[in-house]
């Protein structure tokens, strides 16, 4: 009988361990898979900053952010176990001389073969530095043991710096070692969606421009930049949400059905459907968007005099292939709006002849779903019934699904959550591959190039709305308007 294959330990190396990610995100998600048995039965979790802290110093600030983050006092046995597995190396990311030692302390603590996941919780500058000097050092090279790198967004300013970026880690990764990440992905609700669509068989046969009138993608914020201004006047709202999540949410409405949920199927349908949104002219761009920039933005700290940076965005993206042909899709997204919330709407074509009697100039209306992937967690399909006691009055009723009360006995696990469990486990389903990436940009790029020529104008719109009135112009000109889901209306 052979002898059962002892299991490796597993190093978690957080670069930028002192920053505000790992204390907010990443410590907590960590304690929370701890708490739940999902974490490898041998790991440890090395902090590298170049803040000098120790071993003692670094578990106490961790146990202060999980009480700050999480709002409750870890368990004392647990923390301890969990605490144990800490560890910190004062380290200074852009000197790689450093890299061979840090590498011999890891080694250590491995005391033999082991995996390794690399997270790069740092600002974006430091990203091809670090895995350019961790190839070097070897410590991302793969003998017993998996090497994985995840590496957090911004993935590139444009363009050319994302093929740059792509270029330069793949010198030292193969793809398959490479999570880039984009939180939004790992969301119930944005997961859900999935299944909604490829569980059941009563919505794929319709979710089509046979019976699709357009479809609606609203991610608000009720901030402002607070005191992000010279982090957000570089980025503005198309690298800030456009590039990133909100062409993610695109491309998951629009994919095929993967032959499988295996990451490569799931993933190469998503490329498709990006691949598919047509690029937009720039003599054109005028038609298809509108940017807006909230009142009082110019007076915010580090934000640049007279800076035309949108805080605003709504766009008309068209699909060119055989399901999404000539169904519009309306995104759109800011700071400061009404609300804070994230939805996608489904409208649906409203019936081709009406039967019923109805007063002049009324008319029925569409059928509308709508998935609210934050904060009201659900789904909303509105449809129409016949009044009581009418001859045929119609009236729209909804039926509703809310997370809080069909699961109310099971709390929404936090995005990141999941996605290191996933990075531990090896599932790329929920991050990002090359070809994805470059192709967000091929999208963005050329409106961010219009808009930062000043050849569109930068509307101004009030703190508290929901934009600036050229946006409802915009839908209007098609016959339509922004709405907001069956719960606001």
């Amino acid at each position: 009988m052979s002898k059962k294959r002892k299991k490796i330990p597993t190093m978690i190396v957080i670069f930028g361990a002192s920053g505000d990610l790992t204390a907010r995100k990443l410590i907590p998600a960590f304690y929370h898979l701890f708490g739940k048995e999902r974490m490898p039965e041998d790991f440890r979790i090395i902090g590298l900053s170049r803040t000098k802290w120790d071993d003692e110093k670094f578990r106490a600030q961790m146990r202060a952010a999980v009480e700050k983050f999480t709002g409750s006092t870890p368990a004392e046995a647990r923390w301890t176990k969990f605490s144990d597995r800490l560890h910190y190396f004062p380290f200074d990311m852009t000197d790689e001389s450093l890299y061979a030692d840090c590498l011999d302390h890891v080694c250590s603590l491995e005391d033999g073969p082991a995996n390794r996941l690399f997270y790069l919780a740092t600002a974006p500058q430091y990203f091809p530095i670090a895995v350019e000097y961790m190839g070097r050092a070897g410590m991302t090279k793969e003998t017993e043991g998996w090497r994985r790198v995840i590496i957090e967004k911004p993935f590139g300013h444009d363009l050319p710096s994302a093929l740059e970026l792509n270029r330069t880690i793949r010198e030292y990764l193969h793809e398959h070692q490479i999570y880039r990440i984009d939180h939004y992905l790992a969301k119930e609700t944005v997961q859900n969606l999935l299944v909604f669509r490829f569980g059941n068989a009563i919505f794929e046969p319709i979710w089509n421009r046979n019976y699709i009138d357009h479809v609606q993608i609203t991610a608000a914020e009720s901030v402002d930049v607070g005191h992000r201004g010279g982090y957000y006047d570089e980025s503005g709202v198309f690298r800030d949400m456009f590039q990133n999540h909100l062409l993610q949410l695109v491309s998951l409405v629009a994919m095929e059905a993967p032959a499988s949920f295996d990451a490569g199927a799931l993933r190469n349908e998503k490329f498709k459907a990006l691949a598919s949104v047509r690029e937009i002219a720039a003599e054109e761009m005028g038609d298809h968007i509108v940017v807006g920039q909230y009142q009082g933005y110019l007076e915010t700290e580090e934000v640049v005099e007279g800076s035309r940076t949108p805080t605003y965005a709504a766009v008309r993206f068209w699909l060119d292939n055989w399901r999404w042909q000539g169904v519009p899709f309306y995104v759109r997204s800011g700071k400061a709006l009404t609300d804070k919330t994230t939805e996608i709407l489904i409208k649906f074509k409203t019936p081709p002849h009406n039967m019923f009697p109805m007063k002049a100039g009324e008319q029925i209306r569409g059928n509308m779903l709508s998935i609210c992937v934050q904060p009201d967690e659900g789904i909303h399909l509105r449809f129409e019934a016949k009044v009581p006691d009418t001859p045929a009055k119609m009236r729209s009723v909804d039926m509703e699904f809310h997370y809080s009360e069909g699961f109310d006995d099971l709390a929404i696990p936090e995005a990141y959550e999941r996605l290191l469990l996933d990075a531990l486990n090896g599932d790329a389903s929920l991050f990002t591959r090359a070809d994805s990436i470059e192709e967000a940009w091929r999208i963005i790029d050329p409106i961010l190039q219009v808009c930062e020529a000043g050849l569109i104008p930068t509307e101004k719109y009030k703190k508290g709305s929901w934009g600036p009135k050229e946006a409802d112009a915009f839908l209007e000109r098609d016959g339509r308007h922004w709405q907001m889901g069956c719960w606001h209306e």
